[in-house]
């Protein structure tokens, strides 16, 4: 059985790493892990930065043989922001296993306030992140933030169990 560090306290991400993984022999632990980056991540590079951070601290805090962090950020192209989502996997012999999810534009309504440094959750709802996300509101709830978390722990742990 190999130990997993879930690098945050988020409900809706740690549902999404323990509902995802639920079948597999882990034993897992939340660690509350800074993301190191800002708390609204302009890019898919600083998006995927805060994942990969809050991975390794998670794994290094409590030891553990894999850690995983989980981060949400947005991204300008072509005018529009687009909500962007990173997971990285880390292994205690330095492996790292990441991927990106689901990219929705978001409204134009948003722009001024992404744009003077709000965090998208305080445009939207303080409490949207600990929901159903951003991506719930914007695809009606037909996908959730748990739901898009999901997709990436699948991808990042199926990747870590092919080089095993």
């Amino acid at each position: 059985m190999i130990t997993l560090a879930i690098g945050t306290k988020n409900p809706a991400k740690v549902f999404a790493v323990k509902e995802t993984l639920l079948k597999e022999p882990i034993k897992m632990e939340t660690v509350s892990a800074p993301s190191g980056v800002s708390d609204q991540p302009f890019s898919n590079n600083e998006t995927k930065l805060g994942a990969l951070n809050r991975a390794q601290y998670a794994r290094e805090k409590i030891d553990a043989d894999v850690g995983i962090g989980l981060e949400g950020g947005v991204y300008l192209h072509e005018g529009f922001y687009y909500l962007c989502n990173w997971g990285v996997m880390v292994t205690k012999d330095g492996q790292v296993y990441a991927a990106s999810g689901l990219s929705l534009p978001l409204p134009r309504e948003y722009t001024t306030g992404l744009e003077a440094g709000k965090e998208l959750s305080h445009i939207i709802g303080n409490d949207i992140g600990k929901k159903d996300g951003a991506v719930g509101l914007l695809t009606n709830g037909r996908i959730t933030r748990k739901q898009m978390f999901a997709h990436i722990v699948e991808s990042c742990y199926g990747m870590y169990q092919f080089n095993q």
